[in-house]
């Protein structure tokens, strides 16, 4: 499967923790943005993961923006979902997905039934 999706902290933590369901992810064209590497990285030292500077470097470069438009549709989704435990960055990059039109790679629950997202667990 080669084909372009918006990664969240989830899915890049699942393919480097070496998830099988993700495996057909691995030739995919990553898209990330600023807060979602801001969260990969939080995590990576948070677990002290040993391979820490590889994954940051890798990752790095597939670093896009984000509108400041798609940042404040984001916060309004957030506050309609308030009853639900979802981050701002995933807010964020699910809305960059929507307006790009790239598929949002998840395996969140809360995203599970939404139009443009691409669940695995």
């Amino acid at each position: 499967m080669t084909s372009k999706f918006i990664f969240d902290t989830y899915a890049l933590f699942a393919i480097i923790q070496g998830n099988e369901n993700y495996k057909p992810y691995l030739d995919s064209n990553v898209v990330i943005n600023n807060f979602i590497f801001a969260e990969f990285c939080y995590n990576l030292y948070k677990e002290e993961e040993p391979l820490l500077r590889g994954y940051i470097d890798k990752y790095s470069k597939f670093i896009s923006s984000v509108n400041p438009e798609w940042i404040e549709e984001a916060m309004k989704f957030r506050l309609a979902w308030k009853n639900r435990n979802v981050s701002i960055t995933d807010c964020i990059g699910y809305i960059m997905a929507k307006r790009t039109g790239i598929p949002f790679l998840t395996g969140d629950k809360e995203f599970k039934s939404l139009e443009g997202v691409e669940f695995v667990k």
